[in-house]
């Protein structure tokens, strides 16, 4: 009867394990993923209208204007300034309380968990979020529904990958799929869902990737035409192709403008944010989304269609039901109504308002084209759609993203080359005039900048000039090398004087823009002693590089990486009340395991390694002395004062106490007399007795701890691979192979403290 149980254990961490490690597992998991973010992308959409409906009357309320809600009747017109109120006394709290990382975009708390938290995201942020986005939106605010789908499907997908305990390079991967199955389910958009989880999320590309993240896509959209049906988004629209390549000169100059406006759509949301963190410091944050409803109430009371996400109203824009002037002042409205929504603690995302913003734009730019060319400008309708791609674009500086969005959303592959050409145009704009994003920005004025160059690739990034040590001032003429040598590299210069130098006149050189991997090769090839760099223009000597100099470069980047690193986990952790705690505290711990940390009592003297019972299957991984870690090995005598960390099972880490409680101790002259006969052996005496050894005394017990809630995180041994021995009286003894000698962890020593 107890077998079957057994046997479902075994076979479900099989299973789990397959799907962690497995060339297929990824795959498999993707699709689950994609499942999953397609079924929430549905259940969201219709909480969307439900609690639209609930507070207007309407699933899809601002289209038709000023119009009283049938459940608040005795307000009239006016209950649209009381629903942001009563939406933001609700979802605030549940935020603030619950998971504040559900606050705002959505996007670049996805963003941040790949690039700096292993794709680790709470699972609480699933629900909190799709109630607090929904109840935004249906309430009022004015920002769109993308953005919550992506991170509500990147935290299922998060909260799968760690529940079967996947590697964080596959994590990634998964979360990347769970917003690309969002994207795609939501806007029946399965292009755009991979592009957007490519090229916005995981930020690179790889087959394994690729081949996820599309599985994912194509898997959620099957789920959401099930629900929504196969047509576009924007069904209604007209098919609006450019007849004449005069269209594509007009829209190169629709896609600067978007560039433009997506900039400013920026800086202006976080220019009200700003505003608002001023006026609401010191009070609490839990209150700051109803208390900002009164001001957003009172601008949907005068502009009622910038209620909501506002597709309705799209669908106007471009079909052409509104004049010029009124387009001009529902871009502004948008542009205003979404920055108050994210700055006063909504949630909801900035893709659907860029979209907005960018069909009244485009429209606005048809109009007046038509006014100046007549019919030879093209189809308005079209400029509405290159406009959405353009201003997006703009903001978010995703060019791929957006060209295939406009080209799903719509099914009007016919602009397909007006809108790349906008697109492209607006993104290099965007990034001439800003460097972040409308996603990145938030991060980085939390301090972590995602774009910033790994260590991985910092032989690509950094260049000759980075690393050369510069002349004192150009030397546009330059003289015989062995001056510049001298000058520069003095223990060069040494072993090469008087004339035999003058056989190096014609040296190789790297120009100061070449990146340090092909300056390293052309110094390894060309010179021994170092190469001159010349400036970008070549007219000048500006630097001398040696490897020596790529050496230290590469260092002060890697020293620079660890406070990074520790940064950008810590702004990953801003939901939690002590991040800067929070960030060493292993999210997937080694369950089985524990690291024990005990100090060598006072009173030992010659005892190695190996001649401690270690307790079955313990690995000694560490010693910390004087400051400093180094690896040992099973002759490595221990100090009184040691600190040595044990890695053990579970259930044998008292254990790891015991062995170090109960070593034998000789006393007074027993002590002394072992002390002479083991110096007299070592110096070649093998008759002089070997020291006496008690085995019924015992040292005061070792200081230990062992963390027993966190377990350990799966790392590497830098300074040898521990592996059990025989220690000479037979029992088992954690030990690291090497001929003895201390061995420092990495290259010399860490000043790390030992755990």
């Amino acid at each position: 009867m107890t077998r079957v149980p057994e046997v479902a254990v075994e076979t479900w961490a099989h299973a789990v394990a397959w799907l962690r490690s497995g060339r297929l597992g990824l795959l498999v998991m993707a699709l689950l993923v994609g499942l999953g973010a397609g079924a929430g992308a549905v259940v969201f959409r219709y909480l969307i209208f439900a609690f639209t409906w609930l507070f207007t009357g309407s699933a899809d309320f601002g289209v038709q204007g000023h119009v009283p809600s049938p459940h608040f009747p005795g307000l009239g017109i006016w209950f649209i300034v009381l629903t942001p109120i009563l939406g933001g006394l609700i979802f605030g709290p549940i935020v603030h309380f619950f998971a504040r990382e559900a606050r705002g975009h959505g996007v670049p708390e996805v963003m941040i968990a790949v690039a700096e938290n292993g794709g680790r995201i709470r699972p609480q942020v699933t629900i909190v979020k799709a109630f607090a986005s929904a109840l935004c939106i249906g309430s009022g605010g004015s920002v769109g529904r993308e953005g919550p789908i992506v991170q509500i499907g990147s935290a299922l997908a998060s909260t799968f990958g760690q529940l079967v305990r996947m590697s964080e390079g596959r994590l990634r991967i998964l979360v990347a799929c769970g917003a690309a199955g969002g994207i795609s389910a939501t806007f029946n958009a399965p292009l755009a869902g991979v592009f957007f989880g490519l090229e916005l999320i995981l930020r690179e590309v790889s087959l394994e990737a690729f081949v996820a993240v599309l599985a994912a896509s194509m898997t959620a959209d099957t789920v959401g035409q099930a629900a929504f049906g196969s047509h576009p988004f924007f069904s209604g629209l007209p098919m609006a192709g450019f007849p004449s390549p005069l269209d594509d000169a007009l829209c190169a100059g629709l896609g600067l403008l978007g560039g433009l406006v997506g900039v400013g759509f920026k800086a202006a949301l976080y220019h009200v944010e700003d505003l608002c963190d001023r006026l609401w410091r010191e009070k609490p944050e839990w209150l700051r989304p109803a208390a900002g409803g009164l001001p957003l109430g009172l601008l949907l009371l005068a502009v009622p269609q910038m209620y909501g996400v506002g597709y309705p109203v799209m669908d106007r824009v471009i079909a052409g039901g509104y004049v010029f002037w009124f387009l001009l002042v529902l871009i502004v409205a948008k542009v205003l109504a979404a920055s108050l929504t994210i700055g006063v603690g909504g949630s909801g995302g900035v893709f659907a308002p860029s979209l907005f913003v960018g069909a009244t734009l485009g429209t606005a730019y048809g109009l007046l084209l038509h006014q100046l060319l007549g019919p030879a400008a093209g189809p308005i309708a079209a400029y509405g759609m290159v406009g959405m791609g353009a201003v997006f674009a703009g903001a978010a500086r995703a060019p791929l993203t957006s060209t295939s969005s406009v080209l799903e959303m719509t099914g009007d592959f016919g602009i397909v080359l007006p809108v790349m050409l906008a697109t492209a145009l607006a993104a290099a704009l965007s990034a001439r005039l800003s460097y972040g994003t409308i996603y990145t920005t938030k991060l980085l004025r939390r301090g972590t900048d995602i774009e910033r160059p790994k260590p991985s690739t910092l032989l690509q990034v950094l260049t000759a000039a980075d690393a050369m040590v510069p002349l004192p001032g150009r030397l546009a003429q330059p003289g015989p090398l062995h001056h510049l040598v001298a000058q520069l590299a003095p223990e060069a210069a040494a072993g090469h004087r008087g004339e035999a130098t003058e056989r190096t006149t014609a040296p190789h050189f790297v120009f100061a823009n070449e990146p340090l991997q092909q300056a390293l090769r052309q110094l390894v090839l060309y010179g021994h002693q170092g190469l001159p760099v010349l400036a970008e223009d070549g007219e000048a000597v500006v630097g001398w590089l040696t490897n020596r100099d790529v050496m230290r470069a590469f260092a002060r980047r890697l020293g620079t990486s660890i406070k990074e690193i520790e940064e950008g986990a810590q702004a990953a952790q801003f939901a939690e009340d002590e991040p800067a705690t929070s960030i060493h505290e292993s999210p997937a711990p080694l369950l089985d395991y524990r690291l024990v940390a005990v100090s060598v009592p006072e009173g030992v003297r010659r005892l190695r390694i190996a001649d401690i019972g270690w307790p079955e299957g313990s690995l000694v991984v560490a010693i910390g002395r004087d400051g400093k870690s180094f690896t040992p090995s099973g002759k490595t005598e221990l100090r009184a004062g040691d600190r040595l960390s044990v890695l053990t099972p579970v259930d044998r880490a008292a254990a790891v106490t015991e062995a170090l409680a109960h070593l034998p101790s000789p006393a007074g002259d027993e002590d002394q007399a072992g002390d002479q006969a083991v110096d007299a052996r070592r110096e070649g005496h093998p008759e002089a007795p070997a020291p006496a050894r008690s085995g019924t005394d015992a040292l005061p017990g070792p200081q230990a701890t062992a963390d027993a809630g966190a377990g350990l995180q799966e790392t590497g041994s830098p300074g040898g691979r521990p592996v059990p021995v025989r220690s000479s009286d037979g029992d088992r003894a954690p030990v690291v192979e090497g001929s003895g000698d201390e061995h420092p962890a990495g290259n010399g020593s860490s000043d790390a403290e030992v755990p």
